[in-house]
């Protein structure tokens, strides 16, 4: 069996890469009392940390991705791994503010460019029957950090400081740089591309076409799972401690669903963005008219995660399918199009919990928005 018919050691690694960038960007959230706490500031200035982090991620990583072209990718993810392990130390070794709110910046800068050039990687690690699960299985990465890795760190944040699970990251991006550089092989640099021949990619219509395709059904996931909580709490009537295992079944749904998603899209790529695009829509109502109910709402939930998740290997291969010129550029571009889509999500879904429909609506409006998202697949796809 050669290295083009299976699933590489190399793409494992760049999921343990992934794993932790996706710690690192959530973990936070789960500190953010501590933190502020320690610094002696409100917790909304502590919550500009993800606010800092996430803009870095939309506007700073196409950018940053655009100069990095000229570069072979193993020397780039190399790179951006030193630039992660710099800024996590950063954050773990200082108590001032604005040296946290700059190696927040630092560190989300690398996350963009990092998975978008590191799915190109991968996908060239397989032959390109696998090139789906390739780019499911680094993605495997960012479900488990949510699983794993985001509770564990607010354990550890808990137990031994709130700057012990950024230590815990920087061994971790060390050990992944280590392995990148001594498993992964030279892939070297494109032909020369100019500054506008790359940006040029954007005046395809089926590329600015997938990015909105993420934007629209993405910002259903998030206006559901990023008020999971109160609709735990209020509906389905859970105390507050119940919050965590039942975000661990949720985590565990999405990484079924990644998987299911990498082998769907290797196998018809046009029926994987419309099937599990419905599948979540469906999830969504389920999820809305069994939430009273406290182990059928469990149930819904992580059928939910299975669903939404399915769809990230898809969106991120039409990406890539059409942004063929500029393939780093155009998946970097599609990590800032899940950002603005969570961004969305999380406003949209505030209105509506703080409104008179209260959070028994969340689902349903989570549903409409992700249905938008499905017509537009379907306007396209046709």
């Amino acid at each position: 069996m050669t290295l083009k018919s299976r699933m590489p050691l190399q793409v494992w690694i760049l999921t343990l890469a992934a794993f932790a960038i996706g710690t690192a960007e959530f973990v936070i959230a789960g500190i953010l009392t501590q933190v502020a706490e320690a610094l002696d500031i409100s917790e909304g200035q502590a919550g500009h940390l993800i606010t800092a982090y996430a803009a870095a991620i939309v506007i700073g990583g196409p950018i940053l991705t655009l100069w990095l072209a000229r570069y072979g990718k193993r020397r780039v993810l190399i790179g951006l791994m030193a630039l992660f392990l710099v800024a996590n130390l950063l954050t773990a070794l200082t108590d001032n503010y604005a040296l946290l709110l700059v190696s927040r910046v630092m560190a989300g800068l690398t996350q963009g460019p990092f998975y978008g050039i590191g799915a190109v990687v991968a996908t060239r690690l397989v032959g390109r029957e696998l090139e789906g699960q390739a780019i499911g299985q680094m993605f495997a990465g960012l479900t488990l950090a949510n699983v794993l890795g985001v509770p564990g760190g607010a354990w550890v944040g808990q137990v031994y400081g709130w700057q012990a699970p950024f230590l815990a990251v920087t061994a971790l991006a060390a050990i992944t740089m280590l392995a990148i550089t001594i498993a992964i092989p030279r892939q070297g640099a494109e032909a020369p591309k100019s500054l506008r021949e790359q940006i040029g990619v954007f005046g395809d219509r089926n590329l600015l076409a997938s990015l909105a395709i993420t934007v629209l059904g993405w910002a259903g996931f998030m206006t559901f799972y990023g008020y999971i909580a109160p609709v735990a709490e209020q509906v389905a009537g859970f105390d507050r401690s119940a919050l965590t295992w039942i975000l661990v079944i949720v985590g565990l749904g999405l990484v079924v669903g990644n998987n299911f998603g990498g082998k769907s899209a290797d196998s018809n790529l046009r029926s994987a963005l419309l099937g599990w695009s419905a599948a979540m829509i469906l999830s969504l109502v389920l999820v809305g008219l069994v939430a009273p109910y406290h182990w059928a709402f469990v149930a819904a939930a992580f059928g939910f995660g299975i669903a939404s998740f399915a769809n990230v290997p898809p969106m991120q291969m039409r990406v890539m399918k059409f942004g063929g010129r500029a393939p780093e550029l155009a998946a970097t571009a599609n990590i800032s199009a899940f950002n603005v889509a969570n961004a969305l999500g999380g406003v949209i879904g505030g209105l509506v919990v703080d409104s008179d429909l209260g959070a028994q609506a969340i689902p349903f409006v989570a549903a409409a928005l992700s249905a938008t998202g499905l017509a537009f697949i379907y306007s396209q796809e046709r």
